[in-house]
């Protein structure tokens, strides 16, 4: 096995005949990996690092292959850890613990992809475990994420080729309930209409056409998670490669059995209602009554409590945690709008754009009248930094209303982060990204 104290994905393989070319592959990506060849090797590596995600290569593992995902979260509790499988798609793989399984060869940037979303939803999962948690304390109960036993409702959008139709039929036969579309224009308007857990885009004669349709998925924020299988011939000019970094979930070929990618549709149609159920359960807190009436966003001794307990989990899962403090830039510029009032109207308008800004699984706060914090689990500090730069960014692109005459304005954050490297040292954490963010020394 070997070792780099780095390493976010562990992969077990017997061989490197699957593993090594992915191993590379998603190290290039950032994903840094590390091996194990059996089950104790495994173990070790979930306990002592910080791993975020396993790979499983159920072909090359044998027969203790089925048993190991459910060691591997024993193991890693309470983090939460998602389990890929690598091997033909099953609905009883998931019976054993594994969240998905991924058919071969696993493209690299297919395997970045899935594991972005699955370890998203896993630390989302823990938010919505210790959220509940804070709400109680507060008097508000939070229900559990809803399960949605529905049929998985699929959107079909290509020409009606007899391949395509027979991918369309297999779906059916695995319980989806498949809308077609036979142009962008009419698949955009179901897209937009109803909710699909999952879309298949058939390459036909015009892959870029279903690459274009990707894209636009990809720049829309409400269809942004939702996962799209390529479903092309095996001798167009679209390489896989060039598909999985346009934005696909999956490609698959007519040459692979209908009743496979069909599968395949149903893997990532129940991964992504999973990730939903979270998302939608972690809203509750909207409707809570206890977050700043302006904003929306979290109060100031709602985050304090809940930033408490955030830093105790990150301890006791050992997971990164970083805070990040957004305070808006005093510019003289700003001296008439703030004197006119327009900057207090504009500060609901800049705390629901940080609400809408953050990942489900983040904690957005109002700590005083023009400053914000972020929580942000599984996050280092150089990444939280990022965050709280990107959310600069946006807001700072926005042009506010000052009143009939004048100028709309701009504003600009000065921006502190942190990290909680103990569980006791949260608060002290959050002082110091705001003395840096005040341009002060922290204490």
């Amino acid at each position: 096995m070997s070792v780099s104290v780095q390493a976010r994905i562990l992969i077990v393989a017997r061989d490197d005949t699957l593993a090594g070319p992915l191993a590379e592959g998603l190290d290039r990506l950032g994903w840094r990996t590390i091996t194990a060849r059996g089950r104790f090797a495994a173990v070790t590596a979930i306990t002592d690092l910080q791993i975020e995600g396993a790979i499983i290569d159920l072909r090359g593992v044998g027969e203790e292959a089925l048993g190991l995902a459910r060691r591997l979260k024993a193991a890693c509790a309470p983090r939460k850890l998602p389990v890929i499988a690598i091997g033909d798609p099953d609905p009883i793989l998931e019976t054993y613990g594994f969240d998905v399984t991924l058919a071969a060869p696993l493209h690299p940037a297919q395997a970045a992809m899935r594991l972005e979303t699955l370890v998203r939803t896993a630390v989302a999962e823990e938010e919505f475990d210790l959220r509940a948690e804070t709400f109680a304390e507060f008097g508000r109960k939070f229900e559990p994420p809803e399960t949605d036993v529905s049929p998985f409702r699929v959107l079909a959008i290509g020409e009606p080729a007899p391949q395509f139709l027979a991918l369309s039929n297999a779906l059916l036969r695995n319980g989806a309930d498949v809308v077609g579309a036979f142009t962008a224009y009419t698949a955009f308007d179901y897209l937009h209409e109803r909710i699909f857990d999952a879309v298949v885009l058939w390459a036909g004669d015009n892959p870029q056409e279903a690459l274009s349709i990707a894209a636009g998925l990809r720049r829309n924020t409400r269809l942004y998670h939702t996962p799209a299988l390529l479903y092309m011939r095996k001798e167009t000019y679209v390489t896989t490669s060039e598909a999985f970094h346009r934005g696909l979930s999956d490609v698959a070929s007519p040459e692979t059995p209908e009743s496979e990618t069909a599968r395949r549709v149903v893997e990532l149609a129940r991964s992504y209602r999973r990730q939903m159920g979270v998302r939608q359960a972690l809203e509750q807190a909207r409707t809570s009554g206890l977050m700043d009436a302006a904003t929306g966003l979290f109060t100031r001794d709602l985050f304090a409590a809940h930033l408490g307990r955030l830093a105790q989990a990150a301890k006791a899962r050992n997971r990164a945690l970083s805070v990040c403090v957004l305070k808006l830039a005093d510019k003289p510029e700003l001296k008439a709008a703030r004197a006119a009032g327009w900057l207090d109207r504009a500060i609901p308008q800049i705390g629901s754009m940080i609400s809408r800004l953050v990942r489900v699984e983040d904690t957005a706060a109002r700590l005083g009248p023009e400053v914000f914090a972020l929580a942000l689990p599984n996050t280092p500090g150089a990444n939280g930094r990022l965050a709280g730069e990107r959310i600069a960014a946006v807001i700072g692109c926005t042009a506010f209303e000052a009143g009939d005459g004048a100028a709309p304005f701009v504003v600009e954050f000065d921006l502190g982060v942190a990290p909680v490297t103990s569980a006791d040292s949260a608060g002290r954490a959050l002082e110091e990204a705001a003395a840096r963010a005040h341009g002060l020394k922290a204490s």
